[in-house]
């Protein structure tokens, strides 16, 4: 049985926080952040336009893919009640940015990456390591089937790859979730997202010629696809997994598989404060910006009560993922491995 103290572990580390004003709202913080983000968007529609039928619409495309994966992180932030108090308002400004900002469905994120934070890691629970196209332990390479099956066995090498297929996955999920009769809210999500896809097409099409903007959606997806898994893959990914009812704590729960990256105010920007993934885990309302402060007092915490605490620089943490998806498909790659029956 779980210990008193081990209980009242979670409750020692929220008094420092809380005592350190790091839970407070930034609402100085967040305007200057949409008003930044919003320029940019605006802006490179703008000089979509501006420049019509030219080759350097690439460009242009890389940089709104950038600008995608900025506006989906506000969006996290908001759904995590970071920005607005209320649900309300909430509902709204992450409807606008995800929907029809960059055409992902926000209730349908929202459940998922709630259901995530909730059990991170859990191989039954946590729907970001449900086996797909890659498995992510030795379990689920035993027990995979189909495609799963043949990327298992390289699945390390396919990573970066299948990350440029990210951005149409989400569009395809969004629309699927409008079909789902327990998405909330899925008329106006729907009729945001089309919307969405009209005016980009409109945008993109209207001003070049067919070849030219097909280049520019693959650019922009793709590279937009690669930004998004790349800031959210090595939080987690090659961390310990979880099975079955284990009775840990909240706390231990969310440290033990939650891996941080250092790094400067670049890397902040770049991940949107997800690089303090541990902090991010135990306090999810606290503002982005205020992570980096709150990461040196739970380091300390946790080195005062034993709970490993891992921080590790970029490249490092990219290298630990792709170890741990060729040992998960380890399985895949032996010469008398078989489909499950």
């Amino acid at each position: 049985m779980t210990s008193s103290i081990t209980r009242n572990d979670f409750a020692g580390l929220a008094r420092r926080i809380s005592d350190a004003g790091l839970t407070a709202r930034r609402p100085g913080y967040y305007v200057l952040r949409f008003a930044l983000v919003g320029i940019a968007y605006i802006g490179a529609w703008c000089g979509v336009v501006a420049l019509g039928d030219s080759w350097w619409q690439p460009a242009i495309a890389a940089f709104l893919a950038v600008v995608f994966a900025q506006v989906a992180l506000l969006a996290h932030d908001v759904a995590h009640r970071q920005v607005f108090r209320r649900r309300g308002a909430s509902m709204v400004a992450g409807r606008i940015l995800g929907n029809l900002g960059i055409g992902m469905s926000y209730s349908w994120w929202m459940d998922k990456h709630t259901r995530h934070h909730a059990n991170p890691n859990h191989s039954e629970r946590d729907p970001d390591v449900e086996p797909d196209l890659l498995v992510w332990s030795p379990d689920q390479a035993r027990a995979s089937t189909g495609v799963a099956r043949v990327f298992g066995r390289r699945q390390a090498w396919w990573f970066f790859p299948v990350l440029l297929l990210e951005g149409f996955y989400l569009h395809y999920a969004a629309f699927r979730a409008c079909l789902d009769r327990s998405t909330a809210g899925r008329g106006t999500e729907a009729a945001l997202l089309v919307v969405h896809v009209l005016l980009y097409v409109a945008l993109v099409f209207g001003v070049m010629p067919f070849g030219q903007a097909v280049v520019f959606v693959l650019v922009h997806q793709m590279l937009w696809g690669l930004y998004m898994g790349a800031t959210f893959a090595p939080n987690h990914k090659g961390m310990p997994m979880r099975d079955g009812d284990e009775p840990e704590d909240f706390l231990r729960r969310q440290v033990l598989t939650s891996r941080n990256i250092s790094g400067g105010r670049l890397v902040d920007i770049a991940y949107g404060g997800l690089n303090h993934q541990i902090e991010h885990h135990l306090f999810p309302a606290m503002p982005s910006v205020n992570l980096r402060r709150a990461q040196p007092i739970v380091a300390a915490y946790c080195a005062e009560i034993g709970v490993p605490y891992l921080r590790t620089g970029l490249v490092d943490s990219y290298a630990q993922t792709l170890r741990s998806l060729h040992e998960a498909g380890a399985p895949l790659r032996e010469p008398d491995a078989e489909a499950p029956r």
